[in-house]
This record gives C-alpha cells, sequence and structure tokens, in this order.
C-alpha cells in the first residue's frame, strides 16, 4: 500500500517551497497560460527508513472570489480523499484568513490525520504570533521556517508516525494482485480491460479524457484471479487544463503506487514519446513490476516497420533498464491480450520469489570467481558474502571489505547475472553493498 501525504493552503503561504524542502529537491512543475499560473508537484521522500508520496495540491485561479474558493476547496477534497495525512500549510505573517478558515472547516469533517504547519517562523517574535492558529481547532500547531529548513526534521518526525505501519500494510499480502493498465490517452486501456473481461464496461471514445477514475475489475478466468485497474491517460502537466484532469491524473498516480505490476501501455501509431518515458520512470522508481504493451499493431504497415526495429528502437529509449517484457497487441481484435495477462503473471511471481541464501551464494560467488571486482589504489575488493534482503521487492544485500570501492558498472554486470539466472525480467531489483 501506498503512503501519500498531500500538501494543502491557500496560495502564497509557502507549500511549493516546503514540498521541495521535504523532497530535497527542486522539482516544482509550473504550468503558464493566459491569465493562470498552477503549480502541481509530486515527489517521493524518506524519513527514518520510511517512505512517501508527496503531493502538493496548490492552485491559482484567476476572476471573482468565489472561483478562487470554489478551487480551493477542490483541492483539499481530493487530497481529504486521496491522501493518508494532509499538512494544512498557513502563513504567520497574514494570520487567519476567510480562506484558511474555509479549508480548516473540510478539514474538521474529515477521518484523515491532520497537521497544521505554520511557516514562516523566521524570529522568536513570530513564534509567540503563531499562537493564534490554535483558533482553527485542528489541534496542536507545527511551527516552521519552509525557506530555510528549520522545525521540519520535527514535523518529518510527526508525519511518519501518522503513516501506516509496515505490520498494517502487510495486510494487503493476501489479497488478489494489482495489474493496473497505465498510459498515454488514447492508448487503448479501456478497450483492453473490455477485451479481457468480454463485456463493454468501461467507456471507450476518441476523446482524451473519457476514463476520469481508476477502475477496479475482478478478473477470475482460466485460472487467473487478479484485480484490473483501467487508469484515466497520464498526459503532461503542461497539457493538463482542467482540474478533475489534474485530479484523475492523481488517482492514476496513486493506482501505480497500490499496484503490483503495471502494464504500460504505448499506441503503435504514435510509437514511444516523452512522456510513455515519463510514465515508465514513474513505474520504475516505485519499484513496480511492469509490461509493455505496444497496442494497435494491427494498423501498421509491418513492410514499413517491424516488430524487431520497432522493439529496438524502444529499448534504446528505454536504456538503460531494458530487461522488460515487449508484447506486440491489439486490444480492438484481441491478438496477444491473453499473452499480455500470462507476462504480467510471471512478472508478479517473479517479483515475488524468494531466492535460498545458499543457491544465492552458489551462484553469485560463480559469478564473482569468473569476473572479479577490479582493484581501486592497489586495494583488492573480496565479495564474502550476499543474501536477499525482506522486502516487497527484490533487493540483495552483499557483503565486503571495501564497499566503496564497487564502481557501477561492476554492479550492473552482479545485477545482469541476477536477473539471467534468477528470470527477474520485468522487475527493478536493488543492490546493496555493506561492509563485513
Amino acid at each position: 500500500m501506498s503512503n501519500i501525504v498531500a500538501i494543502v493552503g491557500r496560495p502564497n503561504v509557502g507549500k511549493s517551497t516546503l514540498f521541495n524542502r521535504l523532497i530535497q529537491a527542486r522539482k516544482a512543475i509550473i504550468h503558464e497560460s493566459s491569465g493562470v499560473t498552477r503549480d502541481r508537484h509530486y515527489g517521493k521522500s524518506d524519513w527514518n527508513g520510511k517512505e512517501f508520496s508527496l503531493v502538493d495540491t496548490g492552485g491559482y485561479v484567476r476572476n471573482s472570489d468565489d472561483i478562487f474558493e470554489e478551487e480551493i476547496r477542490k483541492q483539499v477534497l481530493i487530497a481529504i480523499e486521496e491522501a493518508q495525512v494532509i499538512l494544512f500549510v498557513v502563513d504567520v505573517l497574514s494570520g487567519i484568513t476567510d480562506l484558511d478558515e474555509q479549508v480548516a472547516d473540510l478539514l474538521r469533517k474529515s477521518k484523515k490525520q491532520i497537521l497544521v504547519v505554520v511557516n514562516k517562523i523566521d524570529n522568536n517574535q513570530r513564534r509567540y504570533e503563531a499562537a493564534e492558529f490554535y483558533g482553527l481547532g485542528l489541534g496542536e500547531i507545527n511551527m516552521l521556517s519552509a525557506i530555510n529548513g528549520s522545525g521540519t526534521g520535527d514535523l518529518l518526525d510527526k508525519v511518519v508516525e501518522l503513516l501506516p505501519s509496515d505490520e498494517e500494510t502487510k495486510d494487503d499480502e493476501d489479497s488478489p494482485p494489482k495489474f493496473a493498465i497505465v498510459g498515454r490517452p488514447n492508448a487503448g486501456k479501456s478497450s483492453l480491460v473490455n477485451a479481457l473481461i468480454g463485456q463493454e464496461r468501461n467507456i471507450v471514445t476518441p476523446i482524451s479524457g473519457t476514463t476520469r477514475d481508476s477502475i477496479y475489475t475482478r478478473y477470475n478466468k482460466f485460472g487467473y484471479d487478479f484485480v484490473l485497474v483501467d487508469t484515466a491517460g497520464l498526459r503532461k502537466k503542461a497539457k493538463v487544463s482542467e482540474d478533475i484532469e489534474y485530479y484523475s491524473n492523481l488517482r492514476a498516480i496513486r493506482t501505480i503506487e497500490d499496484s503490483d505490476v503495471c502494464l504500460l501501455m504505448i499506441d503503435a501509431t504514435r510509437g514511444i514519446e516523452s512522456q510513455d518515458l515519463n510514465i515508465f520512470n514513474l513505474i520504475i522508481r516505485n519499484k513496480k513490476g511492469i509490461v509493455i504493451l505496444v497496442n494497435k499493431w494491427d494498423l501498421i504497415d509491418k513492410e514499413k516497420i517491424s516488430a524487431k526495429q520497432f522493439q529496438e528502437d524502444l529499448e534504446k529509449r528505454l536504456a538503460p533498464f531494458i530487461d522488460v517484457p515487449i508484447l506486440f497487441i491489439s486490444a480492438l481484435t484481441k491478438q496477444r491480450v491473453l499473452k499480455a495477462l500470462e507476462a504480467g503473471i510471471q512478472v508478479f511471481k517473479s517479483k515475488k520469489q524468494r531466492i535460498a541464501t545458499s543457491k544465492l551464494n552458489e551462484l553469485m560467488q560463480a559469478a564473482i570467481d569468473n569476473y572479479g571486482p577490479p582493484a581501486v589504489k592497489g586495494k583488492f575488493i573480496r565479495i564474502k558474502y550476499v543474501t536477499q534482503l525482506p522486502t516487497f521487492t527484490p533487493s540483495f544485500a552483499f557483503f565486503c571489505n571495501l564497499p566503496q570501492y564497487i564502481k557501477d558498472p561492476y554492479k550492473r554486470y552482479l545485477e545482469n547475472y541476477l536477473r539471467r539466472e534468477f528470470n527477474f525480467t520485468g522487475v527493478p531489483i536493488q543492490l546493496f553493498f555493506r561492509k563485513k
């Protein structure tokens, strides 16, 4: 299960600054068009060993105050629905405003964990002024300065305390695996679901954005049992102009994080585009299994481009992670759609496999004996032991005398050996090198 923390509040209170501070990067994505400026932020954060996603729901809308207030209200409602923890950011310099009160009214009615964050606390005098925000009726306040970072460590301590523990998330392990069908708009995601279940359950039109929400379908046929999730098309943030589509994107991202395997659909008639690569990287960053489905292959002139040629071009764009199943399908004619399921099931099984330590050491020792890590500064590196870590995705710890001297090319050699021997195709794996 994913952990999502949403940042809400009116404009100009420092939400984007806090977002960048918490993910320790400048990742604000800004969209500018006539009369409208909006910030849409999504990133990963890690504190005390617990990872979570951070979403900034901030936005600016011109015209009347009524439209402004409606925009803020919609943002807070979606945050309440999707997030486990909500950071309500306010500005000590302006005190409590009418918009702050409206946001607080919505948050009071929710059953989510709320942390009031009083920003711009840059001196002791402002700490006294921050007491005013107890009047919002949302409990304890958290004082910080997003611009210089003071107080953010204490805030993160409270955030990770409120997130579900690992024991709670393990309750989902016995539930059927979730296969999320993701991609750009009009790639054929809903058509694939309809083809698999044998009925027109999901609406299919040539209009971008027909699917607004993530639609869950239990699939129990031919000996398979899992949940198919049809998601809204993820387009570039600069092209997301409707509020509802922005929220659809947020739900699609949430679906990726909650899935076990992602079926990334690419429109063969358009080829692989930058947004396909963005979605691919989002899946890899979240350590999900992946199968790439090149849809609408029935519309391609095979004399002009072959499957082999298309796959080679695709792998060049995906490098360095090219160990991924690629299938050429047609959701309309149902060509190879069951093979897509078989590939997804295989990736899921590979992702869940546990390798006995004795077998792992036997095989990896052979790889190390065949090609040992190069010496650095006259010092010889000896890898003595390897074990699989008890994580949700395959992770391996290599114990050696000088872990700091092991370079990336040798790490890739070991990863490729693991992939080949244990069939980790379509599965992101992690290697850690520790002092023995």
